[in-house]
């Protein structure tokens, strides 16, 4: 089991929608799962999804896999993350830009 807090436009996926609480929803994991497999098995649209995605608290990649008793956080498009060059994200190859100031 997944545990996946939606934030923003996306809490709508969630019972509890309220935005003072925590929308959180539940979802079983199959083997190879992807963060992007498992919402879109809950019927999120994947252009909502915004790039600030969180796998156990690490900035994460939509193809980086998901396992039993992971924690996922997901924020929408319209609540992008600042200062994301700060950031590495996981499960993405790609070189991370340094500051040389």
């Amino acid at each position: 089991m997944i545990e996946i807090y939606l934030y923003g436009k996306l809490r709508r996926f969630a019972r509890d929608q309220d935005p003072t609480g925590y929308s959180v929803v539940h979802s079983i994991v199959q083997a190879g799962d992807s963060i992007q497999g498992v919402l879109k098995r809950l019927g999120i649209p994947m252009e909502e999804v915004g790039r600030n995605i969180f796998l156990n608290r690490q900035y994460s990649a939509l193809t980086r896999r998901v396992k039993d008793g992971d924690r996922l956080a997901v924020f929408p498009d319209n609540m992008q993350l600042l200062y994301s060059w700060y950031f590495v994200k996981v499960g993405e190859d790609h070189e991370v830009k340094k500051d040389k100031s």
